[in-house]
């Protein structure tokens, strides 16, 4: 029997998932049609930019993403306890950035005079939109409603774009999280649509190693396709890499860079491109450190989703018994 979202994502187990969302029929709505040739590549770049702007505002971190032909993946951490820093300017000033607001919130913004008991409504205004903005469901409806209906418009159509709500997976020890980014990165390499990943368009890796991400063009776009109000915030980067730190509570992601990209090098080389060089056979010292050999790295690492039910549920929980 299905779950309620609610119960699949508790951040007092993990703060990180997995997410894929999928277009309807699995067809290629943000790609080329094989049946009429039309090209949509540009809907890549209207994702992309979206959830970029989106982890912004809200209370959630971006380690990894792709977004593929006909389908999209993210991998995120959810930062409950930024938003409760948030002044009640600035959580109106998010969630107006993509919301319209009641007009007793319009008013205050705008430094009307209020009565008490209109402040107090603003008030409640502000809790709920301050919660809204640490939810994965909200980020994703956030995100995936307004590229369906700028899509159908372009299109002239109605219906779904998205089939049915995302799915996310809790990613419940630092072994998943490291398979999963790297399965995520891997995506267009994988499918054989770009030779490496730095190369890889609208991925995170690619994001890391040659940041091209224009602010000002994103919300210029987003804007005039009327994805958004008023974006008040300066972007926030992709989720760090901070090393085994141990020092003070971690923040970000707790490997090195460095390590990660040539885990990711590796995995391209030996198994994705299958033109392995001659120092493939060399395990980075990351495989090392977490005991993975690389039959075990090569297998999560580039079948995450058909493997996690059945390795990474249970190992996972078993960890954190």
């Amino acid at each position: 029997m299905p779950r309620p979202r609610k119960a699949l994502i508790a951040v007092d187990d993990t703060p990180y998932y997995h997410v894929v969302s999928r277009c309807v029929r699995r067809t290629f709505l943000c790609g080329v049609d094989s049946d009429t040739g039309e090209n949509y590549e540009h809907r890549r770049a209207w994702i992309e930019q979206r959830i970029r702007l989106l982890a912004s505002l809200f209370a959630i971190d971006i380690c990894a993403y792709a977004v593929m032909s006909n389908h999209l993946h993210l991998v995120v951490k959810l930062q409950p306890k930024q938003a409760s820093d948030w002044s009640v300017r600035d959580v109106l000033l998010r969630w107006t950035s993509i919301h319209k607001g009641t007009l007793l919130v319009q008013r205050y913004l705008a430094s009307s005079t209020l009565s008490a008991a209109e402040l107090d409504s603003v008030q409640n205004c502000v809790e709920v939109y301050r919660q809204r903005l640490t939810s994965l469901s909200w980020f994703m409806k956030c995100l995936n409603e307004p590229i369906a209906r700028q899509a159908n418009k372009e299109d002239g159509c109605t219906g779904h774009f998205w089939e049915a709500r995302f799915k996310s997976q809790a990613l419940l020890s630092n072994e998943a999280l490291l398979s999963c980014m790297a399965y995520v990165d891997l995506n267009p390499v994988r499918a054989q649509i770009a030779e490496t990943p730095e190369i890889s368009e609208f991925t995170s890796i690619k994001e890391r190693l040659m940041p091209t991400f224009d602010l000002t063009a994103a919300i210029d776009e987003q804007t005039r396709k009327g994805n958004l109000r008023h974006f008040r915030h300066p972007l926030k980067p992709l989720l760090s890499f901070e090393g085994a730190l141990v020092e003070h509570a971690q923040h970000g992601i707790m490997f090195n860079l460095s390590d990660y990209l040539g885990l990711v090098d590796y995995t391209a080389r030996t198994v994705c491109r299958r033109k392995p060089r001659a120092d493939a056979g060399l395990l980075p010292p990351i495989l090392q450190r977490l005991s993975l050999n690389q039959h075990d790295w090569l297998e999560r690492a580039t079948q995450f989703e058909a493997r996690y039910t059945t390795f990474f549920s249970r190992r996972a929980l078993r960890d954190t018994a």
